[in-house]
């Protein structure tokens, strides 16, 4: 059956957000609110980003709602529910989700099941291993400029020619838009783990240009929704 775009998102929204039920009150009105409104979770499949058989790692995955999509998506496009012209999704081989939070890696872990993997780590020192598909969803600016560089390159080697790193950022040279989505962010941050943390910005042409030095072919999406934010998703794939 050939959905709009709209209806596959109430669909996989619902799909994914039943997980999370186990795992709370909280943790399932967080999916629903999260997966409905955030433009990145449908972009990445209407641009057929995630292959067949790939093994994703999700640094800073949260309560695991990039696998929680995913998962859901297989799932409607196996049951014949999908956008007529959309790239039908691949069944990831597997999924590790690394986060900051032990009470996100919780709900992640209650959730999920034994469908995907999850662990407590900080993406600075974390080994990565080997990954088909890198994401990076807005948590990048939380650590030095240093830092982000490291993070950067070792994405960059555990990752195989052709390997794809998905990332959204906020661009620096984006103004009030910038310093909304900024505020925005460290609010987040301090609802979900007590802290206000610093943010260690760039502007989108810095952003390019560290990926590209690393020899990444970079393309570029607007990713704000409906709201007045500078955020970017970054599609950097090797060779």
């Amino acid at each position: 059956m050939s959905l709009t775009p709209h209806t596959l998102r109430q669909r996989l929204v619902d799909l994914a957000s039943q997980r999370f039920r186990a795992a709370g009150r909280f943790a399932y009105h967080f999916a629903r609110g999260k997966l409905g409104g955030d433009p990145m979770f449908l972009a990445m499949l209407q641009r057929g980003l995630i292959p067949d058989q790939a093994r994703i790692l999700d640094l800073g995955c949260g309560q695991g709602l990039l696998a929680a999509w995913l998962l859901a998506a297989w799932q409607s496009s196996e049951a014949g529910e999908w956008v007529t012209g959309w790239p039908a999704p691949g069944m990831p081989t597997d999924i590790r989700g690394v986060d900051l939070l032990d009470s996100d890696i919780k709900r992640a872990q209650t959730a999920l099941g034994s469908a995907a993997r999850f662990e407590q780590g900080d993406m600075r020192t974390v080994d990565f291993g080997e990954a088909d598909v890198v994401v990076i969803m807005d948590v990048l600016h939380y650590v030095e400029l240093s830092a982000q560089d490291d993070v950067l390159r070792r994405v960059r080697a555990a990752l195989p020619a052709g390997g794809l790193l998905i990332t959204r950022v906020g661009d620096a040279d984006g103004g009030l838009r910038f310093q909304l989505s900024n505020w925005v962010d460290r609010t987040v941050a301090f609802f979900r783990g007590g802290r206000l943390p610093p943010t260690h910005g760039r502007s989108l042409h810095e952003w390019i240009r560290a990926l590209e030095a690393l020899g990444f072919r970079v393309e570029t999406a607007s990713m704000n929704g409906e709201l007045p934010f500078a955020n970017v998703m970054l599609i950097a794939r090797l060779g």
